[in-house]
């Protein structure tokens, strides 16, 4: 279903002398992936059809040297205490109220809102996704104008299990391997969510997207805009990344 999906998206489209998928998928790892620790401060805006906005503010940490992270909520009071823990391959989520640990999927909303455990995660894309080719092993690329950029458009499918969605579409600028645009759907073949990338800032020679659109495909009109500042790239301690740590941060 997932293959059919990209053929009839991008029949047609195969754009003469385009460059493999995996080595933009390569050079957008090169560009993002963080060589030293972040401290930094998110903020999400929520918009949900009936239900007016909602704002969540956390203090998140991340080290990618062994794929970890730590979300720990702020604001708004009832959202207060509340954590997520992610280390190599477990991801909790803590409840100030009960103080309990309970494992978790990537695919879990951080405080109710579109953004998923995923979004906040360093995992290079050559790890996580292949080219989708057509029936002649061609791989389906074309060139497009997004806004006032130029830029490849291009299927990738799953090639393991452990991650947000498998099939997503990316755009990312001819120029330098640049994301500004991602499309995830469902196995089934469903347009599921929506990313728009605004804003980025650079540190250390890598990017950090600073403003993020998520837009709600399945249950339209919800759309979430996700916001980090104060970004520190101080080396964090490793007592940062435990159950312990967040149970205190809690108190």
């Amino acid at each position: 279903m997932l293959r059919i999906l990209g053929c009839i998206l991008l029949v047609g489209t195969v754009a003469f002398g385009a460059p493999k998928i995996d080595s933009l998928l390569s050079g957008y790892d090169d560009l993002y992936r963080q060589v030293s620790d972040i401290r930094a401060v998110v903020h999400l805006t929520q918009q949900k059809v009936n239900q007016g906005t909602k704002k969540l503010e956390m203090n998140y940490y991340r080290r990618d040297s062994d794929e970890s992270f730590l979300i720990i909520m702020t604001g708004p009071e009832a959202e207060k205490g509340n954590g997520y823990l992610r280390v190599g391959d477990n991801f909790w989520m803590y409840r100030k109220n009960t103080r309990t640990f309970q494992h978790i999927n990537r695919d879990e909303s951080i405080g109710g809102s579109d953004a998923q455990g995923d979004d906040f995660e360093g995992r290079l894309l050559t790890e996580m996704y292949a080219p989708v080719k057509d029936s002649a092993g061609n791989e389906m690329i074309s060139e497009e104008m997004l806004g006032k950029f130029s830029v490849w458009r291009f299927e990738v499918i799953a090639k393991v299990n452990d991650v947000d969605y498998p099939k997503k579409i990316y755009w990312i600028r001819k120029d330098k391997p640049v994301l500004l645009k991602e499309a995830s759907y469902s196995s089934s073949g469903t347009l599921m969510q929506t990313l728009y990338y605004l804003t980025f800032t650079e540190i250390k020679e890598r990017l950090v997207p600073v403003k993020t659109l998520i837009v709600d495909e399945f249950e339209k009109g919800n759309k979430t805009i996700l916001e980090i500042s104060g970004i520190s790239t101080d080396k964090l301690s490793n007592d940062i990344f435990t159950k312990a740590y967040l149970e205190n941060l809690s108190k």
